[in-house]
């Protein structure tokens, strides 16, 4: 069987980062999915999903990170091109990519402890976003 459903998001940009966890959960017990995979895709490219412990401090140095690989500041041809100043914004959305593949147990998608489901918004002002999520497996 396989179940897709939609997560709509509003977002601030520079590396923004929302936990979508519960969401997640509800398409997987809405399915009816009790075994299988998940998968999590953002929509558009300046944006990626991934899995992070979802702390304040770790949140800070994960951002700091990204600035330092993909700086904001720093020119790029794309930006030149387009005149958006975004060019970081898909550097670090290709590098992070834009999907993440999560097994389901009993219903739930099977994640650490510790561990989130999160969306990143790279682009550089806020705006609407839009998870798509497709579910492979039995009930």
């Amino acid at each position: 069987m396989t179940y897709s459903d939609r997560i709509p998001l509003q977002i601030q940009g520079f590396s923004d980062i929302v936990d979508v966890t519960r969401e997640v959960n509800r398409i997987i017990a809405e399915s009816g999915i009790r075994n299988g995979i998940v998968t999590i895709s953002s929509i558009g490219s300046t944006a990626s999903v991934t899995t992070i412990e979802l702390e304040p401090a770790l949140v800070e140095d994960f951002r700091e990170k990204l600035q330092q690989l993909f700086p904001s500041t720093e020119r790029s041809r794309h930006s030149e091109t387009w005149d958006d100043d975004n060019g970081f914004s898909h550097m670090r959305a290709s590098f992070m990519g834009p999907a993440i593949t999560l097994p389901i147990s009993n219903g739930e998608v099977v994640l650490g402890t510790w561990q989130q489901i999160v969306f990143i918004d790279h682009d550089n002002r806020p705006r609407s976003r839009e998870l798509f999520v497709q579910l492979v497996g039995e009930t």
